[in-house]
Formats: C-alpha cells, structure tokens, sequence
C-alpha cells in the first residue's frame, strides 16, 4: 500500500569538516551515532512514514537495527547531497504518487525538535507548493571579499536561516531536480530547485536550536541541545 508521507535523509557524506575518523553521521553523543538518533526523532513524529536512507555504496559502518522505521529501504547515496535526494526520488518512482508529501532531512541535524516537526507536516498539508523550516536571520550578515575583509553590512530583513526538513510534493520535486539538471542549476537544497521553477515555497518558523552539525565544537553543543530538549519534556520534576 502506498504511504502518503515519505522521508528522504541523505547520510552518504563523508563530513571533512569535522575532521574525525569517520562521517559525522556516525559520531556518538551519549554513546549513539547521529545517525540513529536523527532517525529516532523522525519516528517519533513520523512513525507511519516510508524512509529512504541514502549511504555510500561501500558504507560497512551502518547498523539496520538503527532504523525504528517499519517501512524503509537503502539508497545509493550520490557524490553530493542533490545527488542522493535525486536517487531516492527515482527509487519511490513506482510507490509514491504525485501528490505524496516528501520530506527531507538532514542527517546531521539531530536536535529538530518534535514540535517543530508536527507543525511542519500541517502546515504543508494543505500547501500545493510545499516549503521548510527556517529562522529570521537575528545577526547583523556581512559580506566579505576573497581576502576575507568586509565588503558590506548587508540588510537582514526578510532573510532566514534554511533548515530542514524540507517537505514537497513528489511530483512537483522530480519536476524542480529534473529542470535543474536540464538547466545545469546548482541545487543547494530542494527548496532552491522548486524556486527556479519560479514558485515561492513556504517558511515556516522553526526553533533555533535545530542545529545542522558541521564543526567539530558542534557535536558538543548539540549534546546539550539534546539534553535540555529531553529535560523539558519531562517536565518539572526533571528539574529537581
């Protein structure tokens, strides 16, 4: 039976930026990978979802039993995160329907709250074009030339932090990444692609705390972002 929501979640980088021994879809908090508990979170929301978990072909370091998810399948992941979200879409080609609702996430942002999560699906439920969670940007945004030097303080009303997940209609999103590819449009994530086929895809406030893990002083921080998030819905007596 078709499922009318599906996850995408591209974890076949290789993370060079953090500049450890392994992806940083494999780095532990608490003794588990990011891999596991980003997966976790979506269940909690999502438990009735289909998931495509794109990896590396030769990825050995994968563990199936950190997948909570019922119906899910692997995916060859690409050389870039566009590449990976481009595979999944063409393996869902003969179960999604058009008007299926796509999300996709980052594996290195573990910290979405739940919350976060169910007004997403909401507020896109009903949206025929589709859209992502994102922040107003609240710091003062400077552009700098090559040298790194500051060219300009530029204006930040209006501009928003890109997050994930991302969600959209599968139909309307293999439409965006086959016109990006036709167009030789560089698809920074699946908003960008719906937006060069000139729609305007909806923001839907998120909290800031939904870290993307990048650096390695990130792992640190989304420990206690993890930490404080299960503090809170535990209530008071947590805090005793």
């Amino acid at each position: 039976m078709t499922t009318p929501l599906w996850l995408i979640v591209p974890a076949a980088g290789q993370g060079r930026r953090m500049g450890a021994d392994c992806p940083k879809q494999y780095l532990e908090i608490d003794g588990r990978p990011l891999l596991a508990l980003t997966l976790e979170r979506l269940h909690g929301v999502y438990p009735q979802a289909g998931l495509c978990l794109c990896l590396d072909a030769d990825d050995d370091r994968f563990d199936p039993a950190w997948v909570p998810f019922a119906d899910w399948q692997r995916i060859d992941g690409g050389t870039e995160r566009a590449d990976s979200v481009s595979n999944a879409l063409e393996a869902l080609a003969t179960r999604a329907g058009a008007d299926d609702l796509v999300l996709v996430h980052d594996v290195a942002r573990p910290c979405v709250h739940p919350d976060d999560l169910a007004r997403l699906l909401a507020a896109l439920s009903e949206d025929r074009i589709g859209g992502l969670l994102a922040a107003p940007v609240a710091d003062t945004m400077k552009r700098a030339d090559g040298a790194g030097r500051v060219t300009a303080t530029e204006p930040r009303d209006g501009l928003w932090h890109a997050m994930t997940p991302q969600g959209f209609r599968y139909g309307l999103l293999c439409e965006a990444f086959e016109a990006a590819r036709r167009g030789g449009i560089d698809i920074t994530d699946e908003a960008s692609a719906v937006e060069a086929l000139g729609l305007a895809p909806r923001l839907v406030a998120g909290r800031r705390d939904n870290l993307k893990i990048t650096h390695p002083e990130d792992l640190a921080l989304a420990a206690h972002i993890l930490a404080a998030q299960a503090r809170q819905s535990a209530g008071p007596s947590a805090e005793r």
